[in-house]
């Protein structure tokens, strides 16, 4: 899934809209205890709670095919380029749905019935994904992800939306990363259990199949159906904290208006190459990877799933520390230079050596976390706040056309020239996102630009436009 959960505390500095550090306006009477009182950090722990458990279904079962690739293929009959369309289904909406996801909850159903509409699209997507797999009707699962695209990517803004809204101040950086780590926990935890309950489920029902194969999947729907029974929780106790605290409903913050794409500079537009031409060679490969760690290094099944996750489960304790690791020393577009040479490095290694995979899956797992950390926030030094949410939603939008029509690609190469072939594509991807960064290094050069300035630098020249102002 697409990662703009480290982007989103860039779209809002401090107000008195949050409830960090607001106390109620209560009369007389008696106090609230600390674990009921939306003022009191007990009471925003347990909505935390809630919050980081609000995506955790979304995430566990975006990956259930690349979890359960080999029985997909051998149940359903398939070939990888019909398999890759479960994950291109997932990404169209979402080409539309980055611009407008934020207006709905603002304008339309408000945050909080917004979370629970986008909570239920992924819940029934799920399920309808499950029954085509039972029923053994492939057009009912593209269907199925197809649903549950238009919910996954838009629970994640109001995911964010909510951590706004309680967390807005010094916790903010932290709720973010503990979202971001409970996400990856989801998608980690899919990558390792689907299997084996795969098996078990196998064994009840007498022998492999798409009827085994549905059943598991209609298992991993609980996790969806954990995760609206979360949105249903958050939406009760913000209502409760908006009478206590006499608040509004929290808003995403971003204004979309399309008119300002024709304003982006250069830079922004190199950016999104890079974002594209990144991601393309991260998460197609993750979806192909468990058949590609069996075929060519002779693992396990289980011993290929693990390896497949060891992206996201460097990811989910790496992406704090490294994201506090490029606030402190700035530098962006090295840091993204880096990020990129090391992927290219790593997929180098596991298309042309038989080195252990664990090394270069572990590798990517560090540069994938540390291009997410430089990357995304250098949106927000080339373009003014106003434009913040139309630059993102487009960069969203296009990194899921991408994601989109490489799916389908890397389903078609890896059918007609195998896997090494595509190991050569995902490395001519990279190369592409290789030369952008070094564009975008002399375009920003040459423009006076600040994206590759140290922290320092960057703070004295806002401690400056500060002292102008005033």
């Amino acid at each position: 899934m697409a990662d703009f959960e480290e982007r989103r505390s860039l779209l809002g500095g401090e107000d008195e809209g949050s409830f960090t550090g607001r106390r109620a306006a209560r009369g007389p009477g008696r106090s609230l205890p600390a674990i009921c009182d939306p003022s009191h950090l007990l009471h925003r722990v347990v909505v935390l709670i809630f919050m980081c458990f609000l995506g955790f279904g979304s995430y566990f079962c975006y990956d259930n095919p690349a979890a359960l690739q080999t029985q997909v293929l051998q149940d359903l009959n398939l070939n990888t380029a019909k398999f890759m369309q479960l994950y291109a289904w997932y990404s169209w909406p979402n080409v539309v749905l980055c611009f407008f996801g934020g207006f709905l909850l603002d304008r339309v159903f408000g945050i909080r019935l917004g979370t629970i509409i986008f909570s239920l699209f992924v819940c029934v997507g799920q399920i309808i994904f499950a029954a085509g797999a039972l029923l053994n009707r492939f057009w009912l699962m593209e269907i199925g992800r197809f649903v549950f695209g238009i919910g996954g990517e838009s629970l994640a803004v109001a995911q964010n939306t909510y951590a706004v809204n309680w967390f807005k101040g010094k916790e903010l950086n932290l709720v973010f990363g503990l979202q971001l780590s409970m996400a990856r926990l989801g998608s980690t935890v899919n990558m390792n259990i689907m299997g084996w309950v795969y098996s078990k489920v196998a064994d009840l029902v007498g022998s492999p199949g798409h009827t085994a194969l549905g059943a598991s999947l209609m298992i991993a729907a609980v996790t969806c159906l954990f995760s609206l029974i979360c949105a249903l929780v958050l939406g009760f106790l913000d209502k409760r904290a908006e009478k206590i605290l006499h608040k509004e409903q929290g808003k995403t913050g971003e204004v979309i208006k399309l008119t300002d794409v024709k304003d982006f500079p250069l830079p922004l537009w190199i950016i999104f190459i890079i974002c594209v031409c990144y991601y393309v060679a991260i998460f197609p490969f993750i979806g192909l990877g468990q058949v590609f760690f069996i075929e060519k290094f002779n693992f396990s099944p289980a011993e290929a799933r693990a390896v497949n996750s060891i992206v996201y489960i460097i990811s989910a304790p790496a992406s704090p520390v490294l994201g506090f690791m490029v606030d402190k020393t700035g530098r962006n577009v090295i840091w993204v230079f880096c990020a990129v040479v090391t992927t290219l490095a790593a997929h180098m290694m596991l298309a042309f050596t038989f080195w252990n995979p664990w090394i270069g899956m572990s590798l990517l797992g560090v540069s994938y976390s540390l291009l997410a950390c430089a990357l995304w926030p250098m949106v927000a030094f080339v373009v003014p706040e106003h434009q913040l949410g139309t630059a993102y939603g487009f960069m969203q939008s296009i990194q899921n056309l991408g994601l989109a029509l490489i799916a389908m690609a890397a389903g078609a190469i890896l059918d007609t020239r195998g896997y090494l072939f595509l190991e050569v594509f995902f490395c001519a991807c990279i190369c592409i996102a290789l030369m952008a960064v070094v564009m975008l290094y002399f375009v920003d050069y040459l423009r006076g630009g600040d994206l590759n300035w140290s922290a320092s630098a960057r703070a004295k020249l806002l401690k400056e436009a500060t002292s102008d102002a005033e």
